[in-house]
């Protein structure tokens, strides 16, 4: 009864379009199965059905896409939900048509974080060099915190 309503479940949100029902009805019965608590794996569920693992997944994972799956048993034993989610290919399309008007923006942000990195470190190095060449006055008692100028201390000397 529960792959039942999970196959109407899976009508309503458009995933039996264009496809061959046994690929539904396995997804259901696996489905089913692990609610009620019984331990059947895909390949049992395969040889039953007659259909590729791959299509059994990609099944399982469109169903997953859907609100229904986020529900508990309770839940979907109880509740009808009455929206319909859009078909896979149209989710699809869409997820592609995004892709495509997000792809140039992140093109163009990333060439701008390039540019903008090499006028940093161009700019870095031409004040490092500057340091170099210049040094710092310092305060009286005051030592220095550059690098390059920090007494060595061999290993065995450890006074404070």
């Amino acid at each position: 009864m529960t792959a039942l309503r999970l196959l109407q479940r899976m009508k309503r949100d458009w995933m039996h379009t264009g496809r061959r029902p046994s690929g539904l009805c396995g997804a259901a019965l696996l489905v089913a199965a692990r609610m009620h608590d019984f331990r059947r794996t895909v390949k049992e569920v395969i040889s039953v059905v007659k259909v590729c693992e791959s299509t059994l997944r990609k099944r399982l994972t469109e169903f997953e896409d859907t609100p229904t799956s986020q529900l508990t048993i309770d839940e979907f034993m109880k509740i009808d939900l009455e929206e319909e989610c859009d078909p896979p290919s149209y989710t699809a399309g869409q997820r592609k048509l995004r892709m495509k008007q997000v792809v140039p923006a992140l093109a163009s942000v990333c060439a701008g974080l390039v540019s903008l990195a090499g006028k940093l470190h161009t700019h870095s190095l031409i004040a490092a060099l500057q340091c170099c060449n210049q040094p710092e006055p310092e305060a009286p008692g005051h030592t220095s915190h550059r690098l390059w100028e920090v007494p060595y201390l061999p290993v065995g000397d450890t006074d404070p």
